[in-house]
């Protein structure tokens, strides 16, 4: 268990600084982030689990079948080698029966990843979603998402049971064979009674092993498939940033940024160029604004500044030097980036300002919101600088979240300045606050400005026009103006005006909406749609609408008043039962299967016995004939557990697919029903919260199938076992009985520590999820801040 804690905490460790190293590129077209956050805990749990308890029960196993084959050379070689022949046999079935279930968990860990993405979306977006009445929408995707993981589950259960049902076959088929093969020896003198029974239980103690360790094989094989996924991004090299001990810095920063003939396009459409033959040169110390329409490229330029992106062509240049020569921690040292929709981490606000640097003191925290009038509103929270500002820092204002990222932006003290629409989504007060601190902040300080603001732009030393990826105009605010209707700018500039003008008459004459006409003021043609700064759980919430689902998913069965509360308390076994109620012919046919698997155990050890004796009989004719008959009743038995098997894993995974299910969408629907407020407590961040949604299930799925399942085989074993125990020998039955209060109090004690133990995990391993979560959905803010390890 320590071994595999500690193995499986360095995976996700080194997984989350392996993706939060990639670049933005990669995240736009192999992976999502919510397929990290999956990962790291589901597919990190399912190897934590395999190398702590699976991997030493499969080393035990395997461990006891070669013992004893080794006591059954040892006794009776002949008998021993009979049973070698049929390894292989036994062996190609095992491979067979995992390599089934490896192709099948993959597809099905593919299917419940894309469910899990699509609930962090809406989870990350739930004010968008409630807004729009879209939780049905979001629920309808997300059960359809689930039935092809379901219906994968079905075929994992046959799988297993086949597989299973297989191994048992070959292995009661083998000790019929054995039982033969014994006798005659005995009957020619090449065995005495006792070596072939000690030869028998060796070689049936190491069949058996060999038999047990299947399922612990199977969760190793489920572990290959997860650790494949995650090493995917471990050891892929990032395509920005690489070779970093070659490259270089500078000795000092002067400012001057150029972008030379520069061709790109985004690697999710690379045949849509967003720039083209695209040059600019932004003075050191100089303010450049630029301007354009929407998707004219404005963003495009920022991305390429920070190096989120590369270039298809051309170069970026800082004082003169391709930055692609300079270290890339180094360089994004240099530059501040202040964007329109600001990202703040689920921490306090202290901490989020020290993202901009992190040996800062106190002092240097608190003068940098001073400046960045941020100052005032902290010290009137209940906790001042250790206040919490909730996920996605939804516990404060547009404009005091701009405001604090502003200050986490001084405190870096950059040479470079990047606004991306720093103000565009503020009303006028916070915009006005932000606007006096980002003044005093661009003074000496080489900065690019994406603005639709007239009053901003009117500030800057150059303005910049771009239309359809290329610069058309270039100079300053007057000297754009003097060209009037043959010019660009001052024709969006007039456009602007118009709106303004007219969206004051609009406020006169509607007093009953006065913060529209501020809003319209606030939406002229220059404007943008870009998708840099946006979450990326946003993208696919928009399809939903145009989805055909084919799922039937009925909201009435779902309690919209209903909380979901996540406290460690005992689960409600009934509950969840009553829950099962529809599967409950398959929990019967599934009972069925189990109870008669568990019998079979008990019937092999009555046949053993028997035959014991029977080695031992003078007769040899009686010898022979009896011993035809237990092989005899062996091959039947061995038949009977290829079906019984395959109807216990079956339909016990019928049970447990549909429930899981059930769970998911109820766990959603109660989730998307709640206030916004709940989802502001650091508890329900949307990663912990899709953690639990992947993980809760699982468990339940766990204890509702797989548990009660093994429950009622024991449960069989032990009837019919002790039936047979008083039947055939009372008083030594009754001696073992006695022992049994002893064993079951030890393995509950067990348990409950165990639980304990669990409970705690579960708690950090929630913390964990969240702080990747918010990391990968912020992945260009951890990138421009480099606050990777921190």
């Amino acid at each position: 268990m320590w071994t595999g804690e500690r193995q499986s905490t360095k995976m996700r460790i080194h997984y989350l600084d392996s993706a939060l190293r990639q670049d933005v590129r990669y995240f736009d077209t192999e992976v999502h982030a919510s397929d990290v956050v999956f990962s790291i805990n589901a597919d990190a749990t399912i190897i934590q689990d395999a190398i702590s308890e699976k991997l030493g029960n499969f080393i035990h196993y395997i461990a006891t079948f070669v013992s004893g084959f080794v006591v059954g050379f040892t006794a009776v070689w002949q008998l021993a080698l009979v049973t070698l022949a049929i390894v292989p046999l036994i062996a190609v079935i095992g491979g067979i029966h995992a390599t089934m279930l490896a192709k099948l968990s993959s597809k099905s860990q593919d299917a419940l990843s894309q469910a899990s993405n699509i609930a962090e979306q809406a989870l990350a977006q739930i004010r968008t979603v409630q807004s729009f009445v879209g939780e049905t929408r979001a629920l309808l995707a997300y059960s359809a998402a689930l039935k092809v993981a379901q219906r994968i589950g079905y075929r994992c259960g046959f799988a297993k049971g086949i597989g299973l049902g297989a191994t048992y076959f070959t292995v009661f088929c083998s000790y019929a064979l054995l039982l033969w093969y014994g006798g005659h020896l005995v009957r020619h003198h090449q065995a005495n009674g006792g070596l072939a029974i000690t030869t028998m239980f060796a070689v049936m103690i190491g069949g058996l092993a060999l038999g047990q360790s299947a399922p612990s094989l199977s969760t190793l094989t489920k572990a290959k498939v997860a650790a494949a996924k995650i090493y995917k991004i471990i050891d892929h090299p990032p395509a920005v940033g690489r070779n970093a001990e070659t490259r270089i810095e500078l000795e000092g920063v002067a400012g001057q940024v150029e972008l030379r003939n520069v061709d790109f396009a985004y690697p999710a459409r690379p045949e849509v160029l967003v720039l083209r033959n695209f040059s600019l040169s932004v003075p050191a110390g100089k303010t450049l604004a630029l301007v354009g329409s929407s998707g004219s490229g404005k963003s495009t330029v920022v991305s390429l500044i920070e190096r989120f992106y590369d270039p298809n062509s051309g170069q970026v240049l800082l004082d003169g030097n391709d930055i692609k020569a300079l270290k890339l921690r180094w360089f994004r040292q240099q530059i501040g980036l202040v964007s329109q929709e600001p990202a703040l981490f689920a921490t306090t606000i202290r901490e989020n300002m020290l993202l901009g640097r992190e040996d800062a003191t106190q002092v240097e925290v608190e003068e940098a919101a001073r400046v960045a009038n941020a100052h005032s509103f902290i010290v009137k929270l209940p906790d001042g600088y250790d206040s919490q500002v909730g996920e996605m820092g939804l516990q404060l204002s547009g404009g005091q979240k701009q405001r604090i990222a502003i200050a986490r932006a001084m405190l870096k003290n950059p040479a470079i300045l990047l606004l991306d629409e720093a103000t565009s989504a503020l009303d006028s007060e916070s915009e006005k606050l932000v606007q006096e601190a980002l003044d005093r902040f661009m003074i000496g300080r080489t900065t690019l400005v994406i603005a639709h603001r007239l009053s901003t732009i009117r500030k800057a030393d150059l303005v910049a026009v771009i239309q359809q990826g290329s610069v058309t105009e270039l100079g300053t605010h007057d000297e754009l103006m003097l060209r009037g209707e043959n010019g660009l700018y001052a024709r969006l500039i007039r456009i602007q005006e118009q709106a303004h003008e007219a969206a004051l008459v609009n406020s006169r004459k509607s007093s009953a909406r006065p913060s529209s006409a501020r809003n319209s003021v606030s939406s002229p043609i220059i404007t943008r749609n870009s998708s840099y700064g946006r979450s990326p759980y946003s993208r696919r919430l928009s399809d939903f609408s145009n989805s055909d689902f084919s799922v039937s998913f009925d909201p009435g069965n779902h309690r919209p008043g209903e909380k979901v509360a996540f406290r460690d308390q005992a689960t409600n076994f009934w509950r969840l039962a009553k829950m099962n109620s529809p599967e409950w012919t398959y929990a019967l046919i599934g009972s069925v299967g189990s109870m008669l698997c568990g019998s079979m155990s008990a019937f092999f050890a009555y046949v053993l016995s028997a035959v014991l004796s029977i080695y031992y009989a003078q007769d040899y004719v009686y010898m022979r004939r009896e011993i035809a008959k237990y092989c005899y009743l062996l091959i039947a038995v061995s038949s009977a557990a290829l079906l019984f098997n395959t109807l216990q894993h079956l339909f016990w995974d019928v049970v447990g697919e549909n429930l899981t299910k059930r769970v998911r969408e109820k766990m959603l629907f109660a989730v998307l029903h709640n206030e916004i407020a709940w989802f502001d407590q650091e508890a329900n961040s949307s990663s912990r919260t899709a953690a639990r949604l992947a993980l809760d299930a699982h468990n339940v799925r766990s204890a509702i199938g797989d548990r009660i399942s093994v429950i009622v085989q024991n449960m069989a074993l032990l009837l019919v076992a002790c039936t047979a125990g008083f039947i055939l020998q009372w008083r030594l039955a009754l001696v073992l009985i006695a022992v049994f209060p002893v064993v079951v109090a030890a393995t509950v004690l067990q348990k409950m520590f165990l639980k304990g133990f669990s409970g705690d995990l579960e708690a950090a391993h929630a913390k964990a999820t969240q702080i990747a979560g918010e990391a990968v959905a912020n992945v260009r803010t951890v990138a421009a801040f480099n606050p990777r390890r921190r």
